[in-house]
């Protein structure tokens, strides 16, 4: 437990494979986490149903990278209980300046209406926290985060924990010691979350279909 962490203390934590949360907003102390199994996302076996095929390919939205990060933090903590406090507003903020936490918007017209964002390190991402505002809008960054990773060569999706939400897209649990072996691996490589272009709705859905 501290209420004292620094974006470098925090990055070292994620390099050995645990993170913090804090128990609810208003709290100050920050508790570090090690769960047993985590959730992760294979990026070569992500699931798009027939339903969210159809929502991405109707593309009544438009995907941003890192235009409102801190507008995505706030929209994950604009929920009854949340984990993310000030302090970890102010580490979020930090990390992106540094380059090193990435957001993933769905707009429709002027209006945040989906996204998520997390730490990226080598070719780990560390997902943090997803919203949806809009039918299937977590699900549709979701998705471009994926493309996005595999086409710029990351090769781990953590997602912490597995929820029945991303269990439908392919998410599964591994072990402590399963997840920390494919951690390692990932931290070695040098992979570029800023470098691929947002691709349209037809050609993400055909590289889905070609590797999943």
């Amino acid at each position: 437990m501290t209420d004292r962490l620094s974006a470098q203390l925090l990055l070292a934590g994620y390099a050995q494979g645990i993170f913090p949360m804090a128990e609810s907003r208003e709290t100050l102390e920050l508790h570090w986490f090690d769960p047993p199994h985590r959730g992760i996302v294979p990026l070569d076996k992500f699931h798009i149903s027939r339903s969210l095929a159809k929502e991405i390919r109707r593309e009544d939205f438009t995907i941003t990278i890192n235009r409102a990060f801190r507008g995505v933090v706030e929209c994950c903590a604009n929920r009854e209980e949340t984990w993310i406090n000030g302090a970890l507003f102010d580490l979020y903020d930090e990390l992106h300046a540094a380059g090193f936490a990435q957001s993933v918007e769905v707009w429709d017209g002027p209006r945040l209406t989906g996204g998520l964002f997390g730490i990226t390190m080598g070719g780990a991402f560390c997902g943090e926290s997803m919203f949806s505002a809009r039918r299937s809008g977590s699900k549709i960054a979701i998705a471009y985060t994926v493309d996005r990773l595999r086409q710029a060569g990351f090769v781990l999706f953590d997602t912490q924990y597995i929820t029945p939400h991303l269990a439908t897209l392919g998410g599964i649990e591994v072990t402590r010691m399963e997840y920390r072996t494919r951690l390692a691996a990932a931290l070695y490589l040098d992979a570029e979350f800023t470098a691929p272009q947002i691709p349209t709705a037809q050609l993400l859905l055909q590289r889905m279909t070609q590797t999943s």
